[in-house]
């Protein structure tokens, strides 16, 4: 039996179509948006909403790579600017969390098609609190029902979330945020939340000051009385205080599922950090005249040669495990142990990769003369974001080991 890793003919496409705009559109402007932490790309902006959500001119009948195109898309496009990649307009983690957590109706309400009057669109998910960070089901944003409007009333604020001021000011944006609705029902009462852009009561506080992926806008909002219409709420609306696997409910678990489909992305994102800088490092070494030889036996290697050996097959590593988890999601196969090893493998590779770029550089690697330096300081988020390195980890061990949160911690 032959395993091939072999892209299809529309994915090449489609690394070939990302690649160009990523290296034209992208790198030209990744420093100037580094520096204005904030400002809205606007140049990246138009050029995404006129011409890169048209998608590479593939074969509609051979389609069928579906979340593993997304992945390479994700990959060649933060081989260009990470921070610009999550400034893309488009539906983004809110989208995610509405096909996650929503009902087909909803889905096909909230999701499509956007905008129609050619505009950009934004989508955000709301679900970070201060005292709810790694442990999503300590929430304390409330929902509480008004039977006599028939809405929701959303109270609480939310902390790093990504896109959330274009997505929450913007018309025909949406922030997707979760809420309780029952606090006794601890897990069972959180729910999600549809929350157009500018409805009354979401005001946006401000955003980060970051140290990397600092095109991207990682906003506070502050939700005080804020009414949504009854049927925003995404999903089953009643409170299950037993298990969801048995009550078929699609509130957190189903809003966990966001995970099982971000968490290969943001692995793709960090492939693609990951591999900016080490594309980097060889092309100058190679014009420096020092490449890697690596057809000589192991003992000949220099400690140059070796160290990217080992970056190249680290990175390696962690794409092939981020498209095997893409590709479950495409197969309908659930893939959550492969998603968080994905996260886990590729956070932990691009830090290192970066790292070492920088390293084996010398001065010029941590001078602001070339962008490997912002590609170090934009690696380390993803490590953390979309669940930090621990949390990936103590998930892969209790899908191994099959056991249950409260057993392992």
């Amino acid at each position: 039996m032959t395993i091939s890793f072999d892209l299809t003919k529309n994915s090449q496409i489609s690394v070939e179509h990302y690649n160009k705009m990523a290296r034209e559109v992208m790198r030209p402007i990744s420093r100037k948006y580094d520096e204005e932490e904030h400002a809205l790309p606007v140049e990246w902006v138009d050029h995404w909403w006129n011409e890169g959500r048209k998608g590479a001119p593939v074969d509609i009948a051979e389609a069928t790579d579906g979340f593993v195109t997304i992945c390479i898309q994700a990959e060649e496009i933060c081989w260009g600017d990470c921070g610009l990649y999550l400034r893309m307009p488009t539906p983004a983690l809110g989208g995610s969390a509405v096909g996650a957590a929503g009902t087909p109706e909803q889905q096909q309400r909230f999701l499509g098609p956007f905008r129609e009057d050619g505009h950009p669109i934004w989508g955000a998910m709301a679900i970070t609190e201060s005292s709810a960070g790694s442990d999503a089901s300590a929430i304390e944003t409330t929902a509480d029902f008004d039977a006599e409007t028939e809405e929701w009333i959303l109270n609480g604020t939310k902390i790093f979330c990504t896109a959330g001021a274009q997505a929450s000011t913007i018309d025909g944006g949406l922030t997707v945020v979760w809420a309780t609705v029952d606090k006794s029902a601890g897990r069972g009462g959180i729910k999600s939340f549809v929350v157009p852009a500018n409805t009354p009561g979401m005001e946006l506080i401000g955003c980060e000051k970051k140290m990397g992926i600092r095109a991207s806008d990682t906003a506070t909002l502050r939700f005080e009385n804020c009414r949504i219409p009854k049927d925003h709420l995404l999903g089953n609306p009643d409170v299950q205080k037993k298990s969801a696997k048995k009550t078929g409910d699609k509130g957190f678990k189903g809003a966990m599922a966001t995970f099982d489909a971000s968490r290969p992305i943001v692995a793709a994102m960090a492939v693609g950090v990951g591999r900016a800088s080490l594309d980097f490092l060889k092309e100058e070494f190679e014009r420096q005249g020092v490449p890697i030889r690596y057809d000589a036996p192991p003992r000949e290697l220099t400690a140059f040669e070796r160290d990217v050996i080992e970056m190249e097959a680290d990175l390696q590593a962690a794409r092939l495990l981020t498209w095997k988890a893409a590709w479950m999601m495409n197969t309908g196969k659930p893939n959550n142990l492969e998603a968080s090893m994905a996260k886990a493998k590729a956070g932990l590779a691009v830090t290192k990769i970066c790292q070492k770029a920088v390293e084996l550089l010398g001065p010029v690697g941590y001078s602001r003369k070339i962008l490997v330096e912002k590609w170090f300081r934009d690696a380390k988020i993803n490590d953390i974001f979309e669940g930090t390195q621990q949390i990936n980890q103590l998930i892969v061990a209790r899908r191994i080991l099959d056991y249950p949160s409260a057993m392992l911690r």
